[in-house]
């Protein structure tokens, strides 16, 4: 029986680093796009990266928007960058809380950032080799999640975080550093 060739994957934290933080995100007219997404993507999946989202969503468990409302949306910003030639392999979200979530969604869960659960649950999912993976966060969560999964490499994109994070990452203040990473480490 012939065995499967593992990918890699370029993890994306979704509030922050493929769209601008507006707080809740879950409205079309909200989104925009954070700077270099697009040509970063577009790298990405020409170097054989698996584009992945991997985020929390705390508005879910606060009851500001639902699960189909993110869904919604989701299905909208894949349609969007679909315009521009990129396809997110897979998008996985944690809609708990353990303190302001509001009756079910008021747990913790293996999926929750820093946590590593959908990074892990992505690896089953897509066949990655998470020691070849990336991963760019705007929070130190991101980079917990990261480290906690082995991934190659984690990139904190400045502006969201206000402490200094204790993970293993690269600072980075635009997406382009990210992309130039890329291609000379790929």
């Amino acid at each position: 029986m012939a065995t499967l060739e593992k990918s890699r994957a370029l993890f994306l934290d979704r509030d922050g680093v493929v769209n601008e933080e507006v707080g809740y995100l879950h409205h079309p007219e909200d989104v925009r796009w954070v700077a270099g997404i697009v040509t970063l993507c577009r790298t990405a999946q020409s170097l054989g990266y698996k584009l992945v989202v991997v985020t929390n969503q705390s508005g879910i468990a606060r009851g500001l928007y639902s699960e189909e409302q993110f869904q919604l949306l989701m299905s909208w910003m894949r349609a969007e960058l679909a315009r521009h030639g990129i396809a997110l392999d897979a998008v996985y979200h944690c809609p708990y809380h353990p303190e302001h979530g509001v009756g079910e969604y008021k747990r913790e869960h293996e999926d929750r950032k820093p946590s590593p659960g959908m990074l892990l649950r992505a690896a089953r999912d897509l066949h990655l080799e998470l020691s070849h993976s990336i991963l760019v966060g705007d929070r130190c969560s991101d980079l917990g999640a990261a480290q906690a999964a082995g991934l190659r490499q984690a990139f904190l994109l400045a502006g969201t975080e206000i402490g200094p994070c204790a993970e293993p990452h690269l600072l980075v203040e635009s997406l382009a550093e990210v992309e130039t990473w890329l291609r000379a480490n790929s």
